[in-house]
């Protein structure tokens, strides 16, 4: 197998075309089929289909193609670094977006001053939708707040967030409590998240395990929106530590909740470490140690630091 057939195949599978692929390697389109019909005898298997309208991978053309993505990745990076003589390469990092609004620019600060010749990509986005990502292998790292042990999967537990209640005083039932427990907010009108949302699995449980129901006037599936209707006077919300920073920096009055149940668990999940580049591996302890310093020079409020 030769690393000229990993791309030619790559090249194929994203363009769904042959001569589409043929046009962009720069070869003609028989040459382009001879390889790929090489590598699908040498491994014994069929790894595209073909019809009038192109082609697509089979079954086990996709999971070849994921696997030659990381192999070609790798090969990339091991000649920056050769030509650098330092780590360089590529690093995708998932965050939910008050996690984003915490952790990413402090993150891409640490990695320029520590891995100068490292690209980082952070995306921002749901956390359902960062799982996904990361099992396409679309992402090296993901911050995700729910996680599936039948993945294969390297999983560190990260942190735990404290939920706030964030809203402007005036906000009608606003609890007179520093520290109000949730069945203190049975008459304050709440903006949450949908259910599409983990955090709206987070609040809805505790909720239930308080034996009280909240008073939700509202759903929103974006923080910058959301916060522009707390802060508003519409609503009250329920939100991290990371989104109760923008609402300080905002003037609305964040009280941490009592109530154990109003937590969100943080898990660093990535790539099994095998499958996982030097750059990839070294960004992973990156983001451990500025989400620890974060938290210890309290800069992410109400939040726990797991320390392994």
């Amino acid at each position: 197998m030769e690393l000229r057939q990993l791309r030619y195949f790559v090249q194929v599978v994203e363009s769904g075309s042959l001569t589409q692929a043929a046009a962009s390697l720069g070869v003609v389109t028989s040459a382009l089929s001879q390889q790929i019909t090489r590598l699908e005898s040498e491994l014994a298997t069929r790894l595209l289909q073909r019809g009038p309208a192109g082609v697509r991978p089979t079954d086990a053309g996709l999971a070849f193609w994921r696997q030659a993505q990381l192999a070609l990745r790798h090969v990339d990076e091991a000649g920056r670094a050769a030509r650098t003589a330092r780590l360089a390469g590529h690093v995708s990092v998932g965050l939910a977006s008050t996690t984003a609004s915490v952790l990413g620019l402090p993150l891409l600060k640490a990695m320029r001053e520590r891995y100068p010749e490292v690209r980082l990509h952070l995306v921002e986005g749901l956390s359902g939708h960062l799982e996904g990502l990361l099992n396409a292998r679309q992402l090296d790292l993901a911050i995700l707040f729910k996680v599936d042990a039948a993945r294969r999967w390297s999983v560190m537990p990260l942190l735990r967030e404290q939920l706030f209640l964030i809203g402007a005083p005036a906000v009608e039932g606003w609890p007179r409590q520093a520290r109000p427990r949730l069945r203190d907010l049975s008459a304050v009108p709440l903006v949450l998240p949908s259910a599409r949302h983990n955090l709206r699995g987070v609040v809805d449980a505790a909720f239930a395990k308080a034996r009280c129901t909240p008073r939700v006037v509202a759903e929103v599936d974006g923080l910058a929106l959301l916060m522009d209707v707390v802060a508003a006077g519409l609503a009250a919300t329920l939100q991290p530590g990371a989104a109760a920073v923008r609402a300080h920096h905002g003037g609305l009055s964040c009280l941490p909740l009592q109530d154990e149940a109003a937590q969100r668990p943080n898990h660093l999940v990535s790539l099994s470490d095998d499958e996982l580049s030097p750059a990839a591996l070294a960004t992973r302890v990156v983001v451990r140690n500025v989400a620890r310093q974060l938290v210890a020079d309290g800069h992410w409020p109400g939040t726990h630091f797991h320390e392994s």
